[in-house]
């Protein structure tokens, strides 16, 4: 049983980055799956599939790598975890690396990034920040 599946999926993508696999695979959510629509829209990675198992699901995230064979996505960081919420309001979203990076955030209109909450003027549970 995982305690934190946002965390888990986290781990498991850093942990395919870091082996060089061309995809990874992570039990399904709602949730889960807005963060991974926020990683494509971006630019962290390529796209992703839901693929149906009987269960809950499985996401397929394609990642991707530049040139030289190192990835796009370079750091994953868990803010928000089950032992401590994090919450900031519209003003108080934060910045990943001076707006480098993107921050996501559960918000009452979806799952946003950080400029998406600063453009809408809502505040949240500040999931992840990746860069």
């Amino acid at each position: 049983m995982v305690t934190d599946p946002i965390a888990d999926m986290l781990t498991r993508i850093r942990n395919a980055l870091r082996a060089r696999h061309p995809q990874v695979e992570v039990p399904a959510s709602g949730l889960k799956r807005e963060i991974a629509r926020i990683l494509a829209e971006e630019g962290y990675i390529k796209g992703y599939t839901f693929l149906e198992d009987g269960k809950q699901g499985i996401l397929r995230l394609y990642l991707k790598y530049d040139e030289e064979g190192e990835p796009v996505l370079q750091g994953l960081k868990r803010v928000s975890r089950p032992g401590r919420r994090v919450y900031a309001r519209r003003y108080e979203v934060p910045r990943t690396m001076g707006g480098i990076g993107t921050t996501i955030v559960s918000t009452s209109k979806g799952v946003l990034t950080d400029r998406e909450c600063r453009k809408l003027g809502v505040g949240g549970e500040i999931l992840c920040m990746v860069w």
